[in-house]
């Protein structure tokens, strides 16, 4: 196993957070704003499942 420097390890990894980042608007800025953040797929209005609500419950006794 090799010994890495914390430093040296910190320091690629604020550079590849900043590779993600510059992709993330380049990518933005391409397609447009118009997809969804991650989470955001499914409306708030939309009508629960009685099926998996009910699994919920029954996990839940488990």
């Amino acid at each position: 196993m090799t010994n890495q420097d914390p430093q040296e390890l910190l320091k690629r990894k604020h550079e590849m957070d900043e590779q993600k980042r510059q992709f993330t608007n380049f990518s933005r800025s391409v397609c447009g704003h118009g997809e969804l953040e991650a989470g955001q797929e499914f409306s708030i209005d939309r009508v629960p499942d009685d099926q998996n609500r009910m699994k919920s419950v029954e996990n839940k006794r488990d």
